[in-house]
């Protein structure tokens, strides 16, 4: 079965009811996330005192594209947050516009795919917040948002994640998360983390939210990933304009369905799966260890609709890497300064994490591969921001010597100017199969899936996709019963 399983539990459902009671604890709505204005404002004064990070159950309504870009204090906007990259950087003339996701609360996107696993659990009691722990298995953000939406709900919560991640990671979730368990290796030990999760089974006050088979990443996605995005192409348009495409790198594949919903409001796009170089899953049935902090690999997620992806491109971490130190340094800033860009957006440029910035490239790859002009549109998000990766950057400085600006021209010149169309596939309806068909060694063999389900997801049987995405109603429903029981809303 993959629609996300609503069964109620009516113990499990009174205990977190008394529990939102107990905590003044109010749960968004899938379209108040879409549509933020919608939210009521009354909540909307309260959140003029609350900080975008402040552990307040308040900022629950803070999971939106739509944020001010304020850290303090700030409501919401008709237009997301982003960067539109210039051809002076990119090298292209199609237009690139990228997504930030450094105004959500934990500074990542995560927090909503996060926040659409734990939900559809928390409203149908499926998930008792008086007896279970919230177990967020991650290759980095996703068990932030995680652990963030835990506390934010009342919940207890254990984060996992591979030992490798960034410093800042870790001290984070040393203050938020009830238990943090570090795993060997890297963004590429997936299985290291899947085996933990095994361990933890045992314990049946466990409940398990796995970003990578988790339905309710897509729907969140979907709808709310989705609809921002489309929403800001209509914004940025001009006469003319098209929607030709859309990148994403796969860490869970969550992003991806973001695309199914674009391709359906604009059916001529193309819609592209990034990975690394290093770890080239999709492109080559590949191995290997990477640095692009934010995507995980070595197996496809049971989530990624591949018979809907188009291309798949395979991102050089070292590139990600030097464009990191070029967007985040003085003298990168100064090279900037020499192409003319204004300092609005040297600034917006730090809003570039490492998968985002990955993103990017894979964006500029496409617009080469398909010879996009100045009228194409490739859209794309930004996971998170340079904010979360300040000990990387020192940590380049240490491995490559002191910056300057003859360097950054070089990092411009050969990272971003010089990347080419190399290691990209159009795929094929046998390209795709092919990649669907290594979820089999993850999910059947490994994680006891049943084999029939994943056919069930290639030949979409009973319409699997849409009926998961269509979901996002019947839980707003679910969604305003809990609150008006919980009484927090209509106490305010």
């Amino acid at each position: 079965m993959s629609k996300i399983d609503l069964t109620m539990h009516r113990e499990g459902l009174r205990h977190n009811i008394q529990k939102a009671r107990d905590n003044g604890i109010i749960i968004p709505t899938f379209a108040q996330m879409q549509r933020p204005e919608t939210i009521p404002q009354k909540i909307q004064e309260k959140l003029k005192n609350v900080g975008l990070w402040d552990v307040n159950p308040l900022n629950l309504f803070r999971v939106t594209w739509k944020n001010e870009a304020r850290e303090s204090g700030g409501l919401f906007q008709a237009v997301p947050n982003y960067v539109e990259i210039p051809s002076a950087l990119s090298g292209v003339p199609c237009r690139i516009v990228a997504m930030a996701g450094k105004w959500f609360p934990t500074g990542c996107h995560k927090v909503g795919a996060s926040f659409g696993c734990l939900v559809p659990r928390l409203v149908t009691g499926q998930f008792d917040a008086s007896y279970h722990h919230a177990v967020w298995p991650s290759t980095g953000n996703y068990c932030r948002g995680g652990a963030f939406n835990s506390k934010l709900l009342a919940c207890d919560s254990v984060a996992i994640l591979p030992a490798e991640m960034s410093r800042e990671r870790f001290e984070w979730l040393s203050q938020i998360a009830g238990q943090v368990i570090a795993t060997p290796g890297c963004e590429s030990n997936v299985k290291e983390i899947f085996d933990k999760t095994w361990e933890l089974r045992r314990d049946p006050s466990m409940m398990i939210f796995n970003q990578f088979e988790e339905m309710g990443n897509p729907l969140w996605h979907y709808n709310v990933t989705g609809t921002a995005l489309a929403d800001l192409f209509e914004a940025v348009k001009r006469p003319g304009d098209r929607l030709a495409g859309a990148c994403f790198t796969s860490g869970s594949a969550g992003t991806m369905s973001a695309g199914d919903l674009l391709k359906e409001r604009y059916p001529r796009m193309k819609l592209a799966v990034g990975e690394a170089l290093q770890c080239p899953t999709i492109l080559d049935n590949g191995f290997g260890g990477h640095r692009i902090e934010g995507i995980g690999d070595k197996h496809i997620p049971w989530i990624h609709n591949v018979k809907n992806t188009d291309m798949a491109i395979a991102i050089d971490d070292e590139d990600s890497q030097r464009l990191l130190r070029l967007f985040n340094t003085p003298e990168g800033a100064a090279y900037l300064r020499s192409l003319g860009l204004e300092e609005d957006l040297i600034e917006k440029l730090t809003w570039l994490g490492i998968s985002g910035i990955a993103n990017v490239l894979c964006c500029i790859k496409m617009a080469k591969y398909y010879e996009l002009t100045d009228h194409d549109v490739v859209v794309t998000v930004l996971t998170d921001s340079a904010a979360m990766y300040q000990s990387r950057i020192r940590e380049l400085s240490e491995a490559h010597g002191p910056y300057d600006v003859h360097e950054a021209a070089l990092d411009h010149g050969l990272h971003l100017l010089g990347l080419k169309t190399d290691s990209m596939l159009e795929l094929t309806y046998a390209d795709r199969k092919r990649i669907h068909n290594l979820k089999y060694y993850t999910w059947v063999e490994q994680q006891g899936r049943d084999v029939r389900d994943l056919n069930a997801l290639w030949y979409d049987e009973e319409g699997t996709w849409e009926a998961v995405h269509r979901q996002a109603d019947e839980l707003d429903e679910l969604i305003n019963q809990f609150n008006e029981a919980a009484g927090v809303l209509s106490a305010l």
